[in-house]
């Protein structure tokens, strides 16, 4: 509700994307073009559908305020051809890493030097996943021992995906800082 310098009630053309009401306005004029948007990139319905739908709910959670319906679609259409530009990518990588591992020698031969440095390469690690803040090994463990996803760990601590990104990110700079990247062997 917004009032004039007399104090009368005047009609806010603003959208509040936290707002139930508002929140049905823009997905009611935004979901056809959105959608279109996401499955010319992604070309997959149902992922289409999840990245429009991570969008509503992003604008929601920021409680952002659009001027317009034309701001408000502007932006949803920005951060969707974002996500799904971004789900191509990720697509397109976990495909070579899957190609590179059918095609890639699986024979593994050991010695005691191999076992020794795996031995120590994993005493290092551990001893620095130790120094690390509580905030940022909890996300790290979470991360890559109990295998969740971003969104996952983000429900679990009661945080953001976006900042569980950005400690995930932290914490393995910080690792690779203290371990230092020359003395760790990788087999």
């Amino acid at each position: 509700m917004v009032k004039d310098i007399a104090g009368n009630v005047v009609q806010s053309d603003e959208l509040k994307a936290a707002d139930p009401i508002d929140f049905r306005k823009i997905y009611d004029a935004t979901m056809t073009i959105l959608f279109k948007v996401a499955f010319r990139v992604v070309n997959e319905q149902e992922v289409a559908e999840d990245l429009v739908h991570d969008s509503y709910i992003k604008a929601s959670e920021k409680e952002m305020v659009f001027p317009t319906m034309n701001d408000a679609t502007y932006w949803l259409i920005r951060v969707v051809k974002n996500a799904s530009l971004n789900y191509v990518k990720r697509r397109g990588r976990e495909q070579k890493a899957y190609q590179k591992v059918l095609y890639e020698d699986h024979r593994v031969m050991t010695t005691g030097e191999t076992d020794l440095l795996r031995e120590e390469t994993i005493e290092k690690a551990k001893d620095a996943l130790s120094k690390l803040p509580d905030n940022l090994r909890e996300v790290l463990v979470l991360r890559e021992y109990a295998d969740m996803n971003y969104k996952e760990i983000g429900n679990t601590l009661g945080i953001t995906e976006g900042n569980v990104k950005v400690r995930v990110f932290r914490a393995r700079e910080q690792l690779a800082k203290i371990i230092g990247e020359d003395d760790v062997y990788l087999s």
